[in-house]
């Protein structure tokens, strides 16, 4: 036994009781759940490319308003000086944040191209092969899936396997779909999921050391911001060419903030079901966004209007089958064995980089510290990030898009039903922690 493990295993604290461990996997299921009804709606004001706005305008002013709401709800709800304890609890995270804000821009901006060349309904599938990587890392690096079983493993390979043949379908489609550009479409969206795979590691980083999913998410916002910014002004021509093409836009801008303060509400919510039910089935299952993606695509914009029965087969029944095996990784729960494996990879990260034990398990267990009152810069972000949004919202215009209104309808009332079951048993069971 090496030295190391033997300081793990001297400083290891009490396991979670097996009761709130199921009661934390349950809220991790749910979470994502509601993940992907948030995340799959962002994507549609993405359709604006099809009336000549710029990928990179579209993807700037979405970083935008996820910015926005990754500072001010945060601060809204759980107080600006939780997120300066937990950085003094875990001063490394703060790099790692930045990291994962910076893929994750990139990635955004891929999906922009993907869309605009194969669709809605095609592209998403196809950048959901994050779920593979995300199950890879977490076996490789936090002991995800360690003394699972026979079942759950096999649950995870089904899985995978149902996700795989369901990507074929969708690519076949797209080939037929898209107009000369199926390829760089394909391209596009696999790039992205595989820097959104990769971009979990400082997520299942940040959660095995304690930092709360709300603490994490405002630095990962300064990686956003940053990044796409500076893509922005590179692929555009410089800031003069980038502001002329923003001040040409103007009357969509607003849809595309709006467009991010909706993937930013998801994101809290995956970043939620990653912290309790771990990566390798969190994100599997928060990528049931592909189904409401779907949705979107066929039902409010009609992407598939016109097509033939071929395609319409193979990208329901390529969705179905990814979700399917999403499904079969997330209910694959992790058993107290296993869990206890997670344990031992927080240890690592709590040796390695000489963290407070007893922070880290009660943060894991979703134990939330002294409550923290609201303060005048708190309520100064929530105003701030209200105001800019307003602004944007005076100077928008109806798309000339012409979606389909009832189904929009119908679709938003869902999302808000599975805001309001989700946001409360967060509250009640963890305060947010």
């Amino acid at each position: 036994m090496t030295e190391a493990q033997t300081l793990i295993n001297e400083a290891s604290p009490p396991s979670i009781t097996p009761k709130r461990l199921k009661s934390l996997q349950k809220l991790g299921v749910l979470c994502g759940f509601a993940a992907g009804a948030w995340l799959g709606a962002a994507e549609a004001p993405t359709k604006l490319v099809s009336i000549g706005v710029s990928p990179l305008v579209i993807s700037f002013m979405m970083v935008l308003g996820v910015f926005l709401a990754r500072w001010s709800v945060p601060a809204l709800l759980q107080g600006m000086s939780q997120v300066r304890e937990d950085v003094r609890k875990a001063p490394h995270l703060m790099l790692w944040g930045i990291l994962a804000g910076c893929l994750w821009a990139v990635a955004n901006t891929l999906t922009i191209f993907a869309i605009r060349n194969i669709g809605l309904s095609i592209a998403f599938p196809l950048w959901n092969s994050n779920s593979l990587l995300g199950i890879l890392w977490g076996f490789l690096l936090f002991n995800e899936l360690r003394n699972a079983g026979r079942l759950r493993w096999l649950g995870v390979l089904g899985g995978a396997t149902l996700m795989f043949v369901g990507g074929v379908l969708l690519a076949a489609a797209s080939s037929v779909q898209a107009q000369g550009h199926a390829m760089l479409g394909i391209a596009g969206a696999l790039g992205a999921g595989v820097l959104w795979g990769t971009m979990y590691i400082p997520y299942r980083k940040a959660y095995l050391t304690g930092m709360s999913p709300l603490s994490f998410i405002t630095f990962f916002a300064i990686g956003e911001l940053g990044m796409i910014t500076a893509l922005a002004i590179v692929y555009t021509g410089g800031i003069h060419s980038l502001w002329q093409q923003l001040v040409l836009s103007q009357g969509v801008l607003f849809w595309l903030v709006l467009g991010g303060v909706m993937w930013a509400i998801g994101d809290i919510f995956q970043q939620y079901a990653a912290k309790y039910i771990g990566i390798s089935r969190g994100i599997p299952l928060s990528n049931t966004n592909q189904l409401w993606g779907l949705l979107w695509g066929i039902l409010v914009f009609a992407e598939l209007r016109g097509a033939s029965r071929t395609i319409h087969f193979e990208v329901i029944g390529g969705s179905v089958l990814m979700a399917l095996g999403a499904g079969a990784v997330a209910a694959s729960s992790a058993t107290e064995k296993e869990h206890s494996r997670w344990k031992d990879a927080a240890q690592r990260e709590t040796l390695r980089y000489n963290l407070d034990q007893d922070y880290v398990l009660a943060r894991m267990a979703g134990e939330a510290g002294a409550r923290q009152k609201r303060t005048l810069l708190d309520w100064l972000l929530a105003g701030v990030s209200t105001a800019v949004i307003l602004a944007f919202a005076l100077m928008a215009e109806i798309p000339k898009a012409e979606p389909h209104w009832g189904a929009m309808a119908a679709l938003l009332a869902a999302m808000f039903v599975l805001l309001a079951i989700s946001g409360l048993a967060l509250w009640r069971a963890t305060r947010f922690t």
